[in-house]
């Protein structure tokens, strides 16, 4: 790992432990400590994921015209503003505002550090990579709430304003380390277009070169599958299932989460010498079945005849088998997207894909809310189909990958890679070192 690597795995790190200060604690925060009730918490939450929608479209265009630096700079300053602003409103107007500049502003970290990620990598060196970032992301959230939880308390709002002041900081300290990055620059941003880009230029680049890349809508599609059928009902359908159905105490839900955390940590690198020289269309593929068993063990919790001990053990083992498949999917998934990716649109791609994310997070609630309260058995054979449907669109996905984007282990000594372009362009081009 070299040293630009190294200094963005680092701001990574810390600006999740900024995070993990405070995502636990922002709806009780808005709710009950600032007294604004439960509708303005709410809609605090949803501003949060809107601010992210509204400026995802535009983020990649930018990234990939100015570089990532500008945007992951621009991002860490603005999330700190709205962390600051956060931590002192004490009416609906300044809640959603700074709602609005949080979001807004570590939304367009994700594509920017991503891009950074991937200049400063080959295709061979990404798959490790990413899963780093993915470790010390959760390691840094993990660590964070686990302070944060000693710091908080309701009676002291000031202890909440430290909490976001803290985060604050964090994003400072990301985008001063950023700013001590030295980033290798692409070709095609020298003005050098590489005969990728060359061949894309012809029928015009952004959206439309990116919806005429059929690899890429696919994995677009599995995208939203994979996070609405987990991430998207963690703090939603899920806990509204195990506290109505299987009758889990509220506290629980808090272990389930720690579990989670802890089997993505401690078995990431275990799981990242398994997956990297094997098919990530495969890999994503178990992650499918793997996800399929936890939904069927949370049936069991909810729906079995179990002691309360047993569907206790079952619910948290429900969120242990997600870490699991979440261990296994950020060293595939995110490099995919790279490897997929002319050179001159990496930032558009990253951010399409994270814009995708943000849809099933926003989705997911919405569906898997009601349905965890109230309709449990539906609920529970919905996501198995779901989980199910994750191995099917692996497999489908696989047949529209090149051999080497499908596994990169194939050229472990090379940095030129195949890539799959839409279907009418030429595939072998040499790959971006970002």
């Amino acid at each position: 790992m070299g040293a630009a690597m190294r200094r963005i795995q680092a701001g990574n790190a810390l600006s999740a432990f900024g995070l993990g200060f405070t995502v636990p604690y922002l709806y009780v925060y808005v709710a009950q400590v600032r007294d604004l009730g439960a509708g303005t918490a709410g809609a605090v939450l949803a501003v949060f994921a809107m601010a992210a929608l509204v400026v995802l479209p535009f983020t990649g265009r930018v990234i990939d015209r100015r570089g990532p630096l500008p945007v992951l700079v621009g991002g860490a300053l603005l999330a700190s503003v709205g962390a600051l602003a956060m931590g002192v409103s004490g009416s609906v107007p300044a809640a959603v505002l700074s709602a609005t500049l949080l979001g807004a502003g570590t939304a367009v970290m994700q594509p920017a550090l991503a891009t950074m990620i991937v200049w400063c990598s080959s295709p061979t060196t990404r798959t490790r990579a990413f899963a780093t970032q993915f470790f010390l992301a959760n390691l840094g959230l993990g660590v964070g709430g686990l302070i944060g939880g000693q710091l908080v308390d309701e009676s002291r709002p000031e202890s909440f304003t430290l909490l976001f002041s803290i985060e604050a900081v964090m994003f400072l300290v990301l985008a001063g380390i950023a700013l001590t990055v030295r980033l290798p620059r692409p070709a095609v941003l020298a003005g050098a277009a590489g005969p990728q880009d060359a061949a894309s230029g012809g029928r015009g680049g952004g959206m439309r070169a990116l919806l005429s890349h059929r690899a890429m809508l696919q994995l677009c599609v599995l995208g939203f599958v994979l996070f609405f059928a987990c991430y998207g009902q963690f703090e939603s359908g899920l806990a509204a299932y195990g506290t109505e159905a299987a009758g889990i105490d509220p506290s629980t839900l808090g272990i389930a989460l720690a579990a989670n955390t802890a089997v993505i940590v401690i078995a990431q690198f275990v799981v990242l010498r398994l997956v990297e020289r094997r098919k990530r269309s495969r890999v994503i593929a178990a992650v499918g079945l793997i996800w399929a068993l936890a939904w069927v063990v949370a049936g069991y919790a909810g729906l079995g005849h179990g002691s309360q001990m047993v569907a206790t053990v079952a619910f948290i083992s429900t969120y242990a088998l997600f870490g699991l498949g979440e261990a296994m999917l950020s060293p595939t998934v995110a490099p995919l997207v790279a490897d997929l990716a002319p050179a001159s649109m990496v930032g558009q791609y990253n951010s399409a894909f994270a814009l995708v994310k943000q849809l099933a997070l926003a989705v997911g609630p919405a569906v898997g809310g009601p349905m965890g309260a109230a309709l449990h058995g539906p609920y529970i054979v919905t996501f198995v189909l779901f989980s199910l449907g994750i191995t099917v669109l692996a497999l489908r996905l696989g047949r529209q990958l090149t051999p080497v984007q499908d596994q990169p282990s194939l050229v472990p000594t090379s940095r030129v890679v195949v890539r799959h372009q839409p279907e009418t362009e030429p595939e072998a081009a040499l790959a971006p070192t970002r």
